[in-house]
């Protein structure tokens, strides 16, 4: 029988640890840096908090019974309805195209 090697070589070992000492270095200048930065300059990840709001005004704003409300008119629907298509008005929208319908699928 031939003379099997199932152990790993000198030249993989020294790859491994050549790659683990490589991550150890890039990971100690990392912290270095981040270590010598201002606090300040580091990214937040919410922003800051605001203020109380002011102690004075303890009660809710005032409601004022019978106020008035916007005067605009209320949007009127895409499509009108049947009677208002009659009278003459007129889709905001084009129609919409037909679907496409595919053969039926048959059954095995």
């Amino acid at each position: 029988m031939a003379d099997v090697r199932t152990g790993i070589s000198k030249g993989d070992w020294l790859l491994a640890a050549m790659l683990i000492v490589a991550g150890l270095a890039i990971s100690g200048l990392s912290l270095a840096e981040i270590k010598a930065r201002d606090a300040q300059q580091l990214a937040q990840a919410t922003p800051p908090l605001q203020g109380s709001p002011p102690v004075g005004k303890d009660e809710p704003a005032e409601a004022k019974p019978g106020g008035t409300r916007p005067t605009t008119p209320a949007p009127e629907p895409a499509r009108p309805d049947v009677e208002a298509q009659k009278d003459g008005a007129k889709a905001a929208l084009p129609p919409a195209p037909a679907e496409k319908v595919a053969p039926p699928i048959k059954d095995k």
